[in-house]
C-alpha cells in the first residue's frame, strides 16, 4: 500500500499575526508612534512645522474674522524677523509661565514628601487589603473623575497613584495608570461635584449666546445633572475597557523600571498603621480648618459670582480658594507625609523631608526638558492662528450642511474632538469657537446649554490621544517608570480603545438623555427660546 503522503504542518502563528484585527490596528499604531522622535525631539519638530507653515499661509485671504475681536483673521508668519526676535526674547517667560510646569513641580513637592516618607504606601496597603482586587479599577476611575474638582492636580497625583496601587496588587502597573488617564483626562467633563471649569465655559456660553439674544441668563453649573450622570457612565465602560482591552494587551510587556522605586506589598506595621491615622487625621484637621474658613460670606477665601458680581461664592473662577488648590493639595499632602513620617520614626529631622522633596524633583528632570519644547511649540502655534483658522473652518463647514438636530449633536461632538487635537485648552478653545457654535445652534432652536454639553463631550474624549496635551509627557514619563522603553506610540495605543468607546457610548448617552428629556441642571433648557 502506497504510503499516504503527509501534508507539510504549517508554522505556528506569529505574535503579529494572533489576536483580533483591533489588536493588530492597536500594534501598528503602538509601533508607529514608538518611531516617532523623543517627546521632546518632536515637540521641536512640531515647532519648526508651525513656522513653515505660519510663512507659507500668511499670504493668503482666508475670508475669516476672528470671532473674538472681530478683526480679521490671518495667519501670522512666525518666521519674520520681529516675530523670531519677540520669540528669542520671550522664550524664558514662555517657559517659566507654562501653566502645567508650575502646576506640575508644586504639587509633586507635596506629593513627594506623602510618597516617600511611606504614608501613601501604608495607605495603600490598607486600602488593597479591604477592597477586593476586582473593584480596584471602577474605584480608581472613580478617584480620577473627583479629582476634576482640583484642577489638574489629577494629572500629577491620581495618574501616578494609579500605577503604584495596580502594581502593588500584582497587576500591570501600565493598565492602572490608563484607568486613571482615562478617568481624568477622558472624562474630563464627568464629574458629580461642580468646580471651577464649570462656570467658566458656561461663561464664554453665555456671552457666545448674547451675539444673538443680548438678554438672555444662563446658570452657572448648567450641565451639572448631566455631567453627574455621566461620571457612571464613565466609571462602568472605563472598567470594562482597562479590564477587557486593555489589560489583557499589556500582558506581555514586561515591567523592566527599578524594582527598588516599585512599591512592594508587605504587612504593615502597628507602629505604620497608628503614623498612617495619625497623618490622615492630621489632614483631616486641615481640611475641617479650611471648611470653617471658607464657610463665611465675607470669607477671603470667596470670590465674586459671575452672575452677580455682588454675591461672593466659593466655586468663582476668580475665587482664592480655586487659584489655590493646587497649593492646597501641595500642603494637604505635606501634613500628613511629615506626620507619618516622624511618627513612624523615618524621619530624625527636617533634613528627611527635604531629601523626599529633592527626590521627587529629581524624577521630574526629563518631563521639564519636554516642557520646555511643548510650551515653545504650544506658544507658537497660537501665535500664528493656523488651530483657530482650523476650527472655524470645521465650524463653518457644519454649519453649511443644516442637518436635524440631532446629527447636528453629534456633529459637534466629532468636530470637538478632532479641534481637541489641535487646540489644548478647555477654556480657551471653547472662548474661540464658542461663538461660532452657541448663535448658530440658537438659529436652529437648539439652548446653548445643550450645545454646551455636546461640546465637552467632543473635548473630552480625545484629550487622551493627543500628544499636545500639555500633560502628555509627563504620564509618558509615569509610565516609564515601570516600562522603559514606554513611548508616545506605547500611550496612544492604550488609550485609543478608551477614546473611541467613550465617543460612541457618551454620544449616545447624550442623545437618549435628551430623548428622554431629563434636565442637563437646574434653570437649564434643551429648547431655545426656552419654554
Amino acid at each position: 500500500m502506497a504510503e499516504e503522503k503527509k501534508e507539510p504542518e504549517s508554522a505556528p502563528p506569529s505574535s503579529e499575526d494572533r489576536g483580533t484585527m483591533f489588536d493588530k490596528f492597536l500594534n501598528f499604531i503602538e509601533k508607529a508612534g514608538n518611531k516617532l522622535p523623543d517627546p521632546a525631539m518632536l515637540f521641536f519638530i512640531l515647532l519648526v512645522i508651525v513656522w513653515v507653515l505660519s510663512a507659507i499661509l500668511s499670504p493668503f485671504d482666508f475670508g475669516e474674522v476672528h470671532p473674538r475681536t472681530g478683526d480679521e483673521l490671518v495667519v501670522n508668519n512666525m518666521l519674520t524677523g520681529e516675530n523670531l526676535a519677540n520669540f528669542l526674547a520671550n522664550m524664558v517667560n514662555t517657559f517659566v509661565l507654562f501653566a502645567p510646569l508650575g502646576i506640575v513641580l508644586v504639587a509633586m513637592l507635596g506629593v513627594g514628601v506623602a510618597e516617600h516618607s511611606g504614608w501613601i504606601d501604608a495607605g495603600l496597603k490598607k486600602l488593597l487589603g479591604k477592597t477586593p482586587p476586582s473593584l480596584l479599577t471602577p474605584m480608581l476611575i472613580l478617584i480620577a473623575i473627583v479629582s476634576h474638582t482640583a484642577a489638574d492636580a489629577g494629572y500629577v497625583l491620581v495618574i501616578p497613584l494609579g500605577g503604584v496601587i495596580f502594581y502593588a496588587a500584582g497587576r500591570h502597573p501600565l493598565a492602572g495608570i490608563a484607568a486613571a488617564f482615562a478617568g481624568v483626562s477622558g472624562g474630563f467633563s464627568a464629574n458629580f461635584i461642580p468646580s471651577a471649569i464649570d462656570p467658566l465655559l458656561m461663561s464664554f456660553t453665555l456671552e457666545a449666546a448674547r451675539i444673538l439674544d443680548p438678554e438672555i441668563s444662563l446658570n452657572p453649573i448648567n450641565n451639572w445633572y448631566f455631567t453627574s450622570a455621566s461620571c457612571l457612565l464613565i466609571v462602568f465602560v472605563g472598567w470594562y475597557v482597562t479590564d477587557k482591552i486593555v489589560e489583557p494587551r499589556l500582558q506581555g510587556i514586561e515591567v523592566d523600571g527599578d524594582k527598588d522605586e516599585m512599591p512592594k506589598m508587605e504587612t504593615v506595621t502597628p507602629k505604620e498603621s497608628r503614623a498612617f491615622w495619625y497623618g490622615l487625621g492630621a489632614m483631616v484637621l486641615g481640611i475641617i480648618g479650611l471648611i470653617v474658613w471658607a464657610i463665611p460670606e465675607n470669607s477671603a477665601l470667596r470670590g465674586p459670582d459671575m452672575m452677580d458680581p455682588e454675591v461672593q461664592t466659593l466655586v468663582s473662577f476668580e475665587a482664592p480658594l480655586m487659584q489655590a488648590i493646587v497649593p492646597l493639595i501641595f500642603v494637604l499632602l505635606l501634613i500628613p507625609g511629615v506626620v507619618y513620617g516622624y511618627a513612624s520614626g523615618r524621619y530624625k529631622s527636617s533634613k528627611d523631608m527635604i531629601d523626599n522633596m529633592t527626590k521627587s524633583m529629581e524624577s521630574m528632570g526629563y518631563y521639564i526638558v519636554m516642557a520646555f519644547f511643548c510650551a515653545l511649540f504650544i506658544d507658537a502655534f497660537n501665535q500664528s492662528n493656523i488651530g483657530l483658522l482650523v476650527a472655524l473652518k470645521g465650524a463653518q463647514g457644519l454649519q453649511a450642511l443644516a442637518m436635524p438636530g440631532q446629527v447636528t449633536i453629534v456633529g459637534i461632538i466629532l468636530l470637538s474632538a478632532l479641534v481637541n487635537i489641535l487646540v489644548g485648552s478647555a477654556s480657551a478653545k471653547w472662548a474661540l469657537i464658542a461663538p461660532i457654535f452657541v448663535p448658530m445652534l440658537m438659529q436652529l432652536g437648539i439652548s446653548p446649554d445643550l450645545t454646551q454639553a455636546a461640546y465637552r463631550v467632543g473635548d473630552s474624549v480625545s484629550n487622551i490621544i493627543t500628544p499636545l496635551l500639555p500633560y502628555f509627557p509627563l504620564v509618558v514619563v509615569f509610565c516609564q517608570r515601570y516600562v522603559k522603553n514606554t513611548g508616545i506610540g506605547t500611550l496612544i495605543s492604550m488609550m485609543i480603545p478608551y477614546s473611541i468607546i467613550f465617543l460612541i457610548t457618551w454620544t449616545i448617552f447624550l442623545l437618549v438623555y435628551w430623548a428622554i428629556g431629563i434636565p442637563l441642571s437646574f434653570e437649564a433648557y434643551y429648547v431655545y427660546p426656552a419654554p
